[in-house]
């Protein structure tokens, strides 16, 4: 394995800078065992570096040596364990990701199955389409989920990929799960290495199903469109189904090509409403019996009457309430359920654009009139952009009539909405202190 290692090291001392390779490649040990890269790394630090910044040139090198897209396993020497590693990475975590091993079936320790998804009228398409794809019968090629953040978008993918790779890993099924960044970061970094043709060769040979989450990020990538628009056309010619989830119908895409367009719409086109109240109530009883939360009937009834617009709100809402009830040692009682509803709901269940603007430029010390001025100050910036993601997530507005009260086009309402959600999702300091942001605006601090 060292001699094979030594090749991989050598092609990684090619494609990355000088001082990158010494600090953090240079040090490191590797193992081959079953297609998995078991890689050493001297502290918990350097690990951390490499899952955020190297792994996908690290499996890209490896499979020039292999031939193969090795699973990678990444630890600190004094606490490496037999562990078989992970096919994919997960696209919420935002870590460098490339294509899944193409020689072996899928193995994933899939976070969300159909066994946990609860279906109402809300969802019960996207469910159906989204079971239906896993199934040799399906009659269309493509499917596109759309839904507000915290609706089940990402679940459902996962669910695919669960399912399929449950039911065909004797039979080499390769699925691939990426979110649109990671694609257009992995086909950047193709073109700077003078590689896309190795690139676009992965992705339309060996892939039988295409899991691509947040489709929105290509708005205004023209080459990037092109090369996706290329991909469908191949994987479909070839029998193999594409996923593609946004948080935006496709005709709302303006900055995306009509033949992109069309192919988003080609098969069945699954969006997802909030949920009503008797599936706001079954989810929330899902999840106490999930997470062994003894809350009265009475209590969950009033959580699902109160929060309205977001599952991961409703479950962030379980947690917090059983963390409080042990930490001061009470019952659940509606007194105490009021005092954690407040952190997660409104005076106003329905607040207009006109309390939303209000919220932000209180929120920002701004007046209101600077959010539709042209400034394109960096805090500015910011307050238009959370004005713009509260008014698509809390009111029925187009993106159209958002930017029509801001004194913005429809695609900076989008690219702004976009921005939003991705720092929200990221896992880093700008992204907490952005969600922090958007809960006190949300309760209307």
């Amino acid at each position: 394995m060292k001699l094979k290692w030594d090749k991989i090291k050598a092609i990684l001392a090619k494609r990355l800078k000088t001082g990158t390779f010494q600090v953090w490649i240079h040090p490191l040990q590797a193992d081959i065992q079953d297609k998995t890269l078991f890689i050493k790394a001297p502290n918990e630090f350097v690990v951390s570096r490499i899952k955020e910044r190297l792994q996908d040139v690290i499996r890209e090198s490896a499979c020039d040596v292999l031939g193969y897209f090795p699973a990678l396993s990444i630890q600190a020497v004094a606490h490496t364990e037999n562990s078989t590693g992970h096919l994919f990475i997960q696209p919420e975590q935002q870590k460098q990701q490339s294509l899944p091993n193409l020689d072996q079936p899928a193995v994933q320790q899939w976070r969300f199955t159909f066994d946990h998804f609860l279906v109402g009228h809300s969802n019960n398409l996207a469910y159906a389409a989204c079971n239906g794809i896993c199934s040799k019968d399906f009659p269309v090629d493509n499917l596109f989920l759309s839904s507000a953040p915290g609706l089940g978008k990402t679940h459902l993918i996962q669910s695919i990929g669960h399912k399929l790779s449950q039911a065909f890993q004797k039979n080499f099924l390769n699925v691939a799960y990426i979110s649109s960044e990671q694609f257009a970061g992995q086909m950047v970094r193709a073109l700077k290495n003078k590689e896309i043709e190795q690139f676009k060769n992965r992705y339309r040979k060996n892939v039988d199903l295409l899991l691509m989450e947040d489709v929105h990020f290509f708005q205004g990538k023209n080459k990037m469109q092109e090369e996706l628009l290329s991909l469908i056309k191949a994987l479909n010619d070839k029998g193999s189904h594409v996923v593609f989830s946004s948080s935006f119908l496709p005709h709302e895409l303006e900055k995306v090509d009509s033949q992109l367009t069309s192919h988003f719409c080609s098969g069945v086109l699954a969006p997802i409403q909030k949920p009503d109240y008797d599936l706001r109530l079954r989810i929330i009883r899902a999840k106490s019996r999930q997470h062994q939360l003894d809350i009265p009937a009475s209590i969950q009834e009033l959580i699902a009457s109160k929060i309205k617009s977001d599952i991961r709100q409703v479950e962030s809402c379980l947690k917090n309430l059983t963390l409080k009830t042990k930490f001061l040692n009470e019952t659940i009682t509606p007194d105490l359920t009021w005092d954690v509803l407040k952190n997660y709901v409104r005076n106003s269940n329905t607040p207009k654009i006109e309390e939303i603007i209000n919220c932000v430029s209180d929120a920002f010390g701004l007046e209101q009139t600077k959010l539709g001025s042209k400034s394109r100050k960096k805090h500015l910036v910011l307050a238009r952009n959370i004005t713009f993601y509260l008014a698509r997530k809390y009111t029925d507005l187009s993106l159209k009539e958002i930017g029509k009260h801001m004194n913005r086009r429809h695609s900076t309402v989008l690219k702004g909405i976009t921005n939003i959600e991705k720092e929200v999702v990221k896992d880093t300091q700008t992204g907490r202190e952005l969600k922090r942001i958007a809960e006190r605006l949300e309760v209307g601090a």
